[in-house]
């Protein structure tokens, strides 16, 4: 998957975009100042969705959770995916190309179009009469290496006829991890507000679980419905993606807000300093209910990840079941 956000892109957006990618796939290679490469092999059993639905899926959480559009191109190559999104009129949309129809997507596209071929590159081939990519793939090889040298020929024949074996390269994860509800209607502190906040920590440990990262510190950031905002941060005893760390310091936050009648629109919890969890050292506690709740957690998530997020959860996410 090839993802192109908007032109001008802060980069507090593209940090953001990054983080709801490796919601996707644990394998997300940044592509600055805008764009990034997703490796899907691993994320459509993960999902039990088809890659098309994974593009969508992406579109519809960056809309809602960043006020952002993306264009989504998805083949079997890098240079496929990243042709196809090219391809994508904005501000957005999915466009996916099946292995089997590679060779009939690229052949009628302009040369310019083919992921890599430059605006110099596009004119000597215009020039020679290679005015799209299908008469590029069918031109010797080494007649390319001739028009537009030794190397660039070479990746230009290849990519026009759908080679590429490059992976997608993991670059390192977002620094940090970001999760948000907003409430239907305005709401203050009280058993709403508390449910919500703990169904945040929950998707949160969920996911710095699944990217193999702990959190040295959250930070809770609280939206007003009369404009204001509320933030602080605070850092935990040692690092951890466990839900009882996370969530007896996320209620230390919501209770130093002093909400009173503060009403709510939006809260916003982030894991802030993250690290590999390989390099946190397991710490064993006295408490024997601690310890059982983390040694459940690692089987709650595979329940979770065979059957939904929503199957299994702490008993107050569920208190409007009968």
């Amino acid at each position: 998957m090839h993802v192109r956000g908007p032109d001008r892109l802060p980069e507090e957006g593209y940090r953001q975009l990054l983080e709801e990618l490796a919601g996707l796939s644990p394998v997300v290679q940044a592509l600055p100042p805008s764009a990034a490469l997703v490796e899907l092999k691993g994320a459509l059993r993960y999902h039990g969705a088809d890659a098309r639905r994974l593009g969508e899926m992406l579109r519809v959480r960056t809309v809602s959770r960043l006020g952002i559009d993306v264009r989504v191109g998805i083949g079997p190559s890098i240079t496929v995916a990243a042709t196809a999104s090219g391809q994508v009129a904005p501000p957005g949309g999915v466009l996916a190309v099946e292995p089997g129809q590679v060779t009939g997507w690229l052949g009628p596209l302009p040369v310019e179009a083919l992921h890599g071929i430059g605006p110099r590159q596009a004119e000597v081939l215009r020039d020679y009469g290679i005015h799209c990519v299908g008469l590029l793939a069918a031109a010797p090889p080494a007649t390319v290496q001739r028009l537009l040298g030794g190397r660039a020929g070479r990746l230009a024949a290849d990519h026009a006829r759908g080679i590429d074996p490059r992976p997608v390269v993991p670059r390192a994860l977002p620094a940090s991890a970001t999760v948000r509800h907003t409430f239907a209607r305005e709401a203050l502190d009280g058993a709403d507000v508390r449910s919500a906040l703990l169904s945040l920590v929950v998707r949160l440990g969920s996911l710095l679980r699944h990217r193999g990262q702990a959190a040295r510190a959250l930070t809770l950031q609280l939206s007003f419905a009369a404009g204001g905002g509320w933030e602080k941060t605070r850092r935990l005893t040692e690092p951890s993606a466990h839900d009882d760390d996370l969530r007896a310091l996320a209620y230390q936050l919501m209770d130093a807000a002093g909400l009173q009648r503060g009403r709510l629109t939006r809260i916003t919890l982030r894991g802030e300093d993250l690290v590999d969890a390989e390099r946190v050292a397991r710490q064993l506690s006295l408490d024997a209910g601690r310890e059982a709740r983390v040694v459940a957690e690692s089987a709650i998530d595979r329940i979770r990840d065979r059957f939904g997020p929503g199957v299994i959860g702490p008993a107050a996410l569920f208190r409007d079941a009968s």
